[in-house]
């Protein structure tokens, strides 16, 4: 860790910048198997939350591998610090006030406890979303080719199969995919943060 470092506060406090851009910030975090469907539903829920005029942005775990996080493998300790990471950024975007939109598999209890931990010891809101589908399902769907992969012995360490996945115990938000369309998983989320006060029901624009 980085020694002789001091934290240099701003003049603005995130009360103030949240009444100054007339929104909160949060982190929205989607965790599930691969093939559950959490990208799905977070791009859903980004484009209807920016349709509706409020500022979000959707981090995906492939995409952050890119760039970010390109030097992490698939190994526990690679997992654990790809988790770490996301959620700092993650954080830094709700610091910002935006709606912060989390996809990733993050398949240990405790790295995603601990994301929880980050935020809310800085006062900023974090709903953790359960994309469950049975993995015989995902296995089915496999729209990467990867469960396939995984079984012939092509993919080591690979979650649901190789690798463990530590369901959520008690998720702000549970949604089955193989019984929800996704306007209706998106329409489930966007209701909760209605009634949670994270989002006024009249900010968001419905489809007909």
């Amino acid at each position: 860790m980085a020694t002789n470092i001091t934290w240099h506060s701003g003049n603005v406090t995130l009360q103030e910048r949240q009444s100054l851009l007339k929104q909160k910030g949060l982190t929205i975090w989607f965790t599930g198997l691969s093939a559950s469907g959490k990208s799905t539903l977070a791009t859903a829920l980004e484009q209807t939350l920016l349709h509706s005029g409020v500022n979000s942005y959707r981090l995906d775990g492939d995409n952050i591998r890119f760039g970010l996080n390109k030097n992490l493998g698939f190994g526990p300790e690679d997992r654990t610090e790809n988790i770490r990471r996301i959620s700092e950024v993650a954080k830094l975007f709700a610091d910002a006030t935006v709606v912060a939109l989390t996809a990733f598999i993050s398949p240990y209890r405790t790295d995603r406890d601990n994301a929880r931990v980050l935020h809310e010891s800085a006062g900023i809101p974090f709903v953790e979303v359960f994309v469950d589908a049975p993995l015989d399902v995902v296995e089915e769907r496999d729209p990467k080719g990867l469960y396939k992969k995984a079984k012939a012995g092509e993919i080591k360490e690979f979650t649901g199969i190789s690798a463990p996945y530590e369901a959520p115990e008690h998720p702000e938000i549970h949604i089955k995919t193989n019984e929800l369309s996704v306007e209706q998983g998106v329409e489930a989320i966007i209701q909760y943060l209605v009634d949670k006060q994270l989002l006024a029901s009249d900010q968001i624009v419905r489809k007909n």
